[in-house]
């Protein structure tokens, strides 16, 4: 019966002890957390590089009222997209598509449409099984 009771002592002192319960939580939450927060940075990045291409639509349609016929106004969307986009830091300038052409509706229009590649951004290396956007913005 003493043997028993040497060998419950220490367990019994094992539980009651809580030194150690923070790191073992925070061994268990630190993935999950981590797991969000990488979610949320490459998210945030594919809804900037989103917002950009928008900001450069509306630039690019802003320049091209000056353009007298469609192939000024093209060559002045070019110009622009090849000094102005710098500025975008997630939009690479080489996957960015742009076209400005009259409105077939209204000749009195002219539609500029941007469209970028966004493959190469951090989204598209999260798990496979969430929900993604489409990789041309």
């Amino acid at each position: 019966m003493l043997k028993n009771r040497k060998f419950l002592a220490p367990w019994s002192r094992f539980r009651a002890d809580a030194a150690g319960t923070s790191a073992v939580e925070f061994a268990m939450l630190a993935p999950i957390f981590i797991l969000l927060l990488l979610g949320m940075v490459a998210y945030g990045i594919y809804f900037g590089a989103s917002h950009s291409v928008q900001q450069i639509a509306a630039d690019a349609a802003r320049t091209a009222i000056a353009g007298l016929n469609q192939t000024e106004r093209q060559a002045l969307v070019t110009d622009f997209i090849s000094h102005d986009i710098t500025g975008y830091p997630f939009v690479g300038p080489k996957k960015l598509t742009v076209d400005a052409t009259d409105s077939t509706v209204d000749g009195s229009q002219f539609v500029v449409s941007v469209s970028y590649d966004a493959r190469n951004l951090p989204i598209w290396n999260l798990f496979r099984t969430l929900p993604l956007p489409g990789t041309t913005i």
